[in-house]
């Protein structure tokens, strides 16, 4: 099946929000209510996607400014037209970030920095650009257990075709538990370093509402799941929907945990 050419799509915004948008939502503001950084500050949002950290910066956090660096033009066209001039946008990697040095006083990454291939330039960046006594900060889905959604779908994927193994998120991604996500902000020279697991609801109305967001191609599952034939793709779907718990009433209640880490800037 070519495993090996399905990439880590991230394009479309409007797809990425039916996918796994609506639940980064839910994530956000829970981020922020844990990092309690004062009002009137400086925020940069790394790897900003779509706009939703910024909007939850927006709405809850008063800042006195809100950059966001995004390396995809389609992300971008959607965080622009959710969030306008409220927020500086600027297309860049979150290795070479266009921000002075010492010039935010909070610098965070949502859902993102495991798709960053270099990444203790990444956080070496972001220290670079935070003023002395401000945050790094960032949070990852829980891949190898809570972010249930994806997990039970790498689960019976790997249950007809072991060689989706190789393409699952809990694997690919080791940096994303507390331990490791720990040691990366140490490395990078941050000091006070704090973690914690953000669980939000993820409620699907039926198995269809579960399903279909798989067939939009943005991400490592919807990129496999377009990547089978239409035999092997109907066959996955069958053997999902009697693996996942339903209710009753044929919704499905699962749960989606976040590893949220922060540490502080001292120069």
């Amino acid at each position: 099946m070519g495993h090996g050419s399905v990439p880590d799509t991230w394009e479309q915004g409007r797809t990425y929000e039916q996918y796994v948008g609506r639940w980064s939502r839910a994530i956000a503001p829970r981020f922020l209510d844990w990092l309690r950084v004062p009002r009137g500050r400086r925020w940069l949002d790394v790897g900003c996607g779509t706009g939703v950290l910024s909007a939850a910066i927006l709405e809850r956090c008063g800042p006195a400014s809100v950059d966001g660096v995004e390396p995809s033009e389609g992300f971008l066209e959607t965080a622009v037209a959710q969030l306008g001039s409220r927020v500086t946008f600027h297309r860049a990697v979150a290795s070479s970030l266009p921000i002075d040095d010492a010039s935010m006083d909070a610098v965070v990454a949502g859902l993102v920095l495991n798709f960053v291939p270099d990444l203790d330039d990444a956080l070496s960046e972001m220290t670079r650009v935070a003023v002395d006594g401000g945050v790094v900060a960032a949070y990852v889905w829980d891949y190898a257990d809570r972010m249930e959604l994806m997990r039970r779908f790498w689960d019976a994927a790997t249950d007809l075709d072991p060689a989706a193994a190789t393409l699952d998120e809990g694997a690919r991604f080791p940096d994303c538990t507390p331990e490791a996500l720990t040691w990366r902000f140490a490395s990078a020279g941050l000091l006070d370093i704090a973690t914690t697991g953000i669980e939000i609801p993820t409620v699907f109305a039926d198995f269809d509402d579960y399903w279909t967001p798989f067939l939009g191609g943005q991400g490592p599952a919807p990129s496999y799941v377009m990547s089978l034939d239409e035999t092997a793709r109907g066959r996955l779907r069958e053997h999902l929907r009697e693996s996942v718990p339903a209710r009753p009433d044929g919704s499905i209640a699962l749960v989606a945990r976040a590893w949220a880490v922060r540490g502080d800037v001292a120069r």
